[in-house]
């Protein structure tokens, strides 16, 4: 499965530590992040991911490729800025929230119109994304939503 993950660019130690872990879950249960490609939470959980041995994506804002943080495996460039966030969220399978701004606030709506079932820690209250408090809620979540969608 493949599960978009969202939140601030900019982050603290513990959300850093949050989203890494949510990466590293994903990881080793075989599942391939995708996320903004960028800095902050992105980064975190491409380095969770990637140490783990798991699958990382970035759909990135800017033309070059190169923009990827260093743990991305494949960077989509789109020239985009913001509006690459419905590819973010059409990319995955199930959505992850780890803090965020505005940016965060579109992608969770993005999930909404597509469907996508989305867990949230410490983001965005919304009726549609669950709120969790954990990294291993936030996976269990995602995971048992999307199997129930493809039932």
């Amino acid at each position: 499965m493949r599960v978009s993950v969202i939140g601030g660019g900019t982050v603290d130690g513990a959300e850093t530590e949050t989203a890494e872990t949510v990466g590293r879950l994903l990881g080793r249960r075989g599942h391939t992040v995708v996320c903004g490609g960028l800095g902050g939470v992105m980064e975190a959980v491409c380095r969770g991911a990637s140490e783990a041995g798991g699958h990382t994506i970035g759909i990135l804002p800017t033309e070059r490729r190169e923009d990827a943080n260093a743990y991305v495996e494949e960077a989509i460039a789109t020239g985009l800025g913001h509006a690459r966030n419905p590819l973010v969220v059409l990319n995955g399978d199930a959505v992850v929230a780890v803090d965020g701004g505005g940016g965060t606030l579109s992608e969770l709506g993005y999930a909404a119109v597509y469907d996508r079932p989305a867990a949230g820690i410490g983001t965005h209250e919304a009726a549609h994304v669950e709120a969790v408090e954990t990294p291993e809620e936030a996976v269990e979540y995602v995971e048992s939503a999307a199997a129930s969608k493809t039932r």
